[in-house]
Order: C-alpha cells, then sequence, then structure tokens
C-alpha cells in the first residue's frame, strides 16, 4: 500500500519551465558550494555546522518519521535487527572516547578496535540486506556478500582509512535518498537530476585539480585543527588539508541542502510543523503524541546545540560528530527500504 506522501501529486512537476527551473537550482547551488568551499573553507564549515547542523537532523528524522509503516508486520524482524543494531553501534560509538581515555592504548590496539566497530557495522549491515532481501528477492543483490567480505579486509587492512571512507561517502547517501524520492514521487525529474549528477565528478575534479598544490590550512588553534582532523588531515598527511576540508565541506553542504531544502520542497509539503501530515501519527491505529513528542524534543535539542555552539564551539563541535553517528547509521534501514 503506497503511504500518504507517494500519492500526494504536484500540479505543474512534470512542466518543462519547472524542469529547467529543477535543473537552475541544482546547477547554480551546487557550483555555488564548490567556490565557498573552496575559497573560505575553514569560515564556512564553522557557519554551516552552526546553522545547519540542527536543523538537518530535524528535518531527517521527520522524513525518517514519514516513511515509518504505522504495523511492521512482515518487516518486524527487519524493523528490531534495525533498531537493536542503532541502538548498540551508537553507545558503543559514544563509550570510544571514554574507553580512549581510561587507558594507555598502543597505535595498534586502537587500530584494533576501531576495525571492530566496522566490523560490527558492516554485519549490521549486511544483516540489514538479507533481511530485506528475504522480503523482495532480488537476484542482483548476490554480489553485495563477496563486497561486504571485501570491505571487511580492506577496514582491517587500514581501519583509519574505512572510517574516513564512511566521513566522505556518508554526505553522499542524502543524494541517493533524494534520487529514490524523486523516482516515486517524480520519474520525469528523476531522469533529470540523475543527468545532473554527472556535475558531481567533474566539480570534484575541478577542485582537486585547483587545490591539489594549496598550501595546508593553519590549524594552530584547538578549532582549526579538529576541523582538519575529522577531514582527514592526519590520515593524509601527504595531501593538503585545504583540499580535504575543501572536498567535505563541499559535500556536506550538498548534504544539507538535500535535507532541509530540497527533499522538504519536493514532498508536496511545507507544512512540516503540523503533524497530522505524518501517516503514523494520523492513522487511527496511529501514535500521534509519540510523533509529536520526538519532534519536540528534537526541536529542543537543536535550540540546545545553538546553544552548545554559542558558548563552546570546539567542544559542542566534538559532542555534535560523537552523538551523529545515530543518524548515520539510522539512514541505512530506511535507505534499504526504499529500494
Amino acid at each position: 500500500m503506497q503511504s500518504a506522501v507517494e500519492l500526494e501529486t504536484w500540479p505543474g512537476a512534470r512542466s518543462v519551465p519547472s524542469a529547467r527551473l529543477f535543473v537552475a537550482v541544482i546547477v547554480v547551488s551546487t557550483l555555488a558550494a564548490a567556490a565557498f568551499a573552496s575559497l573560505l573553507p575553514l569560515q564556512v564549515s564553522i557557519i554551516t555546522l552552526f546553522l545547519f547542523a540542527g536543523p538537518h537532523n530535524w528535518f531527517e528524522l521527520r522524513y525518517f518519521l514519514m516513511r515509518l509503516p504505522v504495523r511492521f508486520g512482515r518487516s518486524r524482524t527487519f524493523f528490531l535487527t534495525a533498531f537493536a543494531g542503532l541502538g548498540v553501534l551508537t553507545l558503543v560509538y559514544v563509550s570510544l572516547p571514554v574507553i580512549y581515555k581510561s587507558a594507555t592504548w598502543s597505535a595498534d590496539a586502537w587500530s584494533t578496535v576501531i576495525a571492530t566497530w566496522n566490523t560490527l557495522l558492516l554485519v549490521w549491515l549486511g544483516a540489514l540486506i538479507w533481511l530485506r532481501n528475504k522480503q523482495k528477492p532480488r537476484a542482483h543483490w548476490a554480489w553485495l556478500i563477496p563486497l561486504g567480505l571485501a570491505l571487511c579486509s580492506l577496514n582491517w587492512l587500514g581501519p583509519d582509512f574505512f572510517s574516513l571512507a564512511i566521513v566522505y561517502v556518508h554526505p553522499l547517501i542524502a543524494l541517493w535518498f533524494l534520487d529514490r524520492h524523486l523516482r516515486r514521487m517524480r520519474p520525469a525529474w528523476s531522469r533529470v537530476y540523475r543527468r545532473c549528477l554527472c556535475l558531481l565528478p567533474l566539480v570534484l575534479i575541478g577542485m582537486i585539480w585547483q587545490l591539489s598544490q594549496s598550501s595546508s590550512l593553519a590549524d594552530n588553534n584547538g578549532l582549526f585543527w579538529r576541523i582538519t582532523q575529522h577531514s582527514g588531515a592526519e590520515v593524509l598527511p601527504q595531501v593538503s588539508s585545504h583540499l580535504l576540508v575543501s572536498v567535505h565541506l563541499f559535500l556536506e553542504l550538498l548534504h544539507y541542502a538535500v535535507w532541509i531544502v530540497a527533499l522538504p520542497l519536493i514532498g508536496s509539503t511545507m507544512r512540516f510543523w503540523d503533524v497530522k501530515t505524518v501517516p503514523v501519527a494520523k492513522h487511527p491505529k496511529g501514535f500521534p503524541r509519540l510523533v509529536a513528542g520526538m519532534l519536540v524534543v528534537a526541536l529542543i535539542a537543536v535550540g540546545a546545540l545553538w546553544f552548545g555552539f554559542s558558548i563552546d564551539y570546539a567542544t559542542t563541535r566534538d559532542v555534535y560528530f560523537t552523538v551523529a553517528i545515530a543518524h548515520v547509521l539510522a539512514e541505512a534501514p530506511f535507505l534499504l527500504r526504499m529500494i
């Protein structure tokens, strides 16, 4: 059964002028994001995280609630596995800084800890894919088994590189969500959108060519050091930190644009404050109070995040990127449900 979101229509969405405007917005936004990320990487990184980190998580939570079925039915095992893995992996990840400070760890021992967490992540993803495949068998999913094993091997060969790859791949998942959403609700726009995605590697190649010989960014204070390290300056010391920060910031800007602007607009409803637009809340057997409570708590968290950034930006940044692993993990089951 289609959800209420999928049954919505948008008059004029297939018209040529609208499609042209859609393409123009994508191109201009992509080029503008690349320009800002290249010219002022540290400054724009600080500003965008302050402004959009909290709101984008709120919109992401609301989108997931829109995709959540009222009754799990045959998907019960899938969702139980998803939520259990999400909880366990998040708790372990959040505890890693405490574990690291509790004892003196050698580099090899700490790499083993990181590799173990990455392996648990891959096992969890593999279990979700297997459960999803049982619901909707797809022969072409068989290649994911050797891929998962190969990723496990690569993870143990270089845990730090694998973790850094997650940092860079995660923003791209938002583009995949947008693709699946367009395919369901705006099929004509989906083809245009996929053509526009060809611009992404060209922009990245241009940024790499332009910034590969640039001097590394000054990281003479704690905040700038955190930004460069998060982008992989320690893992890839031979690469200019200017290039690393700019590329990561560019991808994050696209990530924020998808969750805060594109998906709410294309979802044909800007009444994002109205709980009754969430199927699991407006259904007779739904949970309107629970959904409303979750959104209110998330909104309070956004305000707390802004307050924390205002008081102590560096510490709040560390806390945010530790806890934010929850929303990174939550994307996996909902994306699999859309495939």
